[in-house]
């Protein structure tokens, strides 16, 4: 067997312990009792440290180095190229630090759902350090095997070669950009007529509508399906994707669009190349482009006034039993209700508009956390003068709402943040090209009809894997590299002129 070969079978089976750990994180987060978060940490543990000493044996490096000499495809040279980056940044880790921190978070994050629940900062303050102590660890570790920057070194596992230097550029543009249209918006927004809509909104009612809508965008059922978890999230893998939502029996715009969200992502990951699911190359391009194609199904399709003439007689039938002509349940109404622009705690509920702010925020605070400029004492404090000073909500001894609303800083995913942004604009980049292409694209949507548009997405995003660098892929699918413009220019027709 050659080295390549040897390669391919190594981790073929690296990706089926892969496999199982989704599943059994998929279940600890919506089904698992929680008498078995104890056990259910310690197997996970023990899994994570078996993927990791098989992805660091020497002899992989050997391969690698053997593989390079020889005469490859063009996708098993790129696929080539991935396992030396999956190599690379396993081998820097030791097996102990991966171990401490797989149980730390575990535990962690099995409090976390308790400690939001109940606003408890005490309980989960010190478990909270100890995943940040690891993280710093991890931090220090990659950034003397990268010669990267503390934070730098952390963002690069979710968005390769994405450096804070840049990201520091387009957040100020976007904080300098964001207030004053935020107010103008606002006061756009203070003129119009907003009727609340009122009917059965059980989870039974939603849930239907929910699957009903996620068969019109492309959701394949044979290989997916939806659950209930205390935060929205996509899991599994392509050939059984899990999405979750959570339900609000007061209203149903938050679960349908958190469903038709994580529905773009689980239709990314079944379009990934089928050729090469349990290799490297065949896996999501970045974290950045994963949050495109949630963020182009929920906010740049399905928040269209198109859409909303589709979806509206669905809502109604599936609330009120029946359609009907009352005002409130117009596609106008419903429209003007999925574009409310206001100033909130939580950021999964938060508007296209203000949700950079809120990505912003916990992007600064993170980065100085890593770096070691702030301690998680100094969190409370500091998020509310944050949230104070960029949105106008004050959340002094509100955890819930505040700096707990969040699972990723107990699951230890610090370096992820930045990556809804930039998902954010290149949605509005992807969205604009495959408008090009398809010039009846709105029409269609309007009649819930989806398949150009998942055609397009399946060509030019989701069936190229890892193959592409980012900027390859963006300068094939749109004619240049990621411009902050295209988003912009969204946020000021949807908010401003086309009201």
């Amino acid at each position: 067997m050659s080295a390549y070969a040897s390669l391919e079978t190594h981790f073929k089976k690296i990706n089926d312990l892969a496999h199982v750990s989704a599943i059994a994180s998929w279940d600890e987060a919506s089904m698992m009792p929680v008498g078995g978060g104890q056990a259910r940490g310690q197997a996970m543990a023990t899994l994570s440290v078996l993927m990791h000493e098989m992805v660091t044996q020497t002899q992989v490096g050997d391969w690698i180095a053997e593989a390079a000499q020889a005469r490859l495809s063009a996708w098993q040279s790129a696929n080539l190229r991935e396992i030396g980056r999956v190599y690379r940044e396993a081998t820097c880790m030791p097996s102990d630090l991966v171990e401490a921190q797989q149980l730390a978070t575990s535990k962690s994050e099995q409090a976390w759902r308790e400690c939001r629940a109940a606003n408890d900062w005490n309980t989960m303050k010190p478990l909270l350090a100890e995943v940040v102590n690891l993280s710093r660890r991890e931090a220090e570790v990659r950034s003397s095997a990268s010669d990267l920057g503390l934070y730098d070194a952390l963002l690069d596992t979710y968005e390769p070669d994405v450096r804070s230097a840049q990201l520091d550029e387009v957040f100020a543009d976007l904080k300098s950009f964001l207030p004053p249209f935020l107010d103008q918006v606002l006061g756009s927004q203070a003129q119009e007529t907003l009727l609340p809509v009122t009917g059965d909104f059980s989870i039974e009612k939603q849930r239907a509508l929910g699957m009903q809508i996620m068969g019109s965008l492309g959701f394949d059922f044979e290989h997916g399906r939806l659950d209930v978890s205390h935060h929205p999230f996509c899991g599994g893998v392509p050939e059984d994707v899990r999405i979750t939502t959570r339900y609000d029996t007061e209203s149903f715009v938050s679960a349908i669009m958190a469903v038709i969200h994580e529905t773009g992502h689980a239709m990314y990951e079944q379009g990934l190349p089928k050729d090469w699911t349990s290799q490297p190359v065949g896996n999501a391009l970045s974290a950045g482009t994963h949050e495109s194609q949630s963020l182009l199904m929920e906010m740049q399709a399905c928040r269209t006034k198109e859409f909303m003439n589709f979806m509206t007689p669905l809502a109604q039938r599936s609330f009120l039993g029946t359609e009907t002509n009352d005002p409130a349940w117009s596609a106008d109404n419903i429209y003007k209700l999925y574009t409310r622009v206001e100033k909130g705690f939580i950021r999964v509920d938060a508007d296209e508009v203000t949700y950079p702010l809120h990505v912003i925020l916990r992007y600064e605070i993170e980065k100085d956390l890593i770096e070691g400029k702030i301690e998680v004492s100094d969190l409370p404090a500091l998020w509310h003068e944050k949230m104070t000073r960029y949105l106008g909500v004050a959340t002094e001894n509100n955890y819930t709402d505040g700096l707990l609303q969040d699972v990723h800083w107990p699951a230890g995913l610090f370096g992820y943040f930045p990556t809804y942004t930039l998902g954010a604009m290149t949605a509005a980049q992807l969205f604009s090209s495959a408008r090009e292409s398809f010039k009846g694209l709105a029409g269609e949507l309007g009649q819930g009809n989806f398949e150009n548009l998942l055609f397009w997405l399946r060509e030019n995003v989701h069936s190229k894997g890892k193959f592409l660098s980012y900027n390859d892929l963006m300068m094939q699918a749109t004619g240049e590299t990621i411009n902050a413009s295209y988003f912009k220019n969204h946020l000021k027709e949807r908010y401003l002129l086309n009201r």
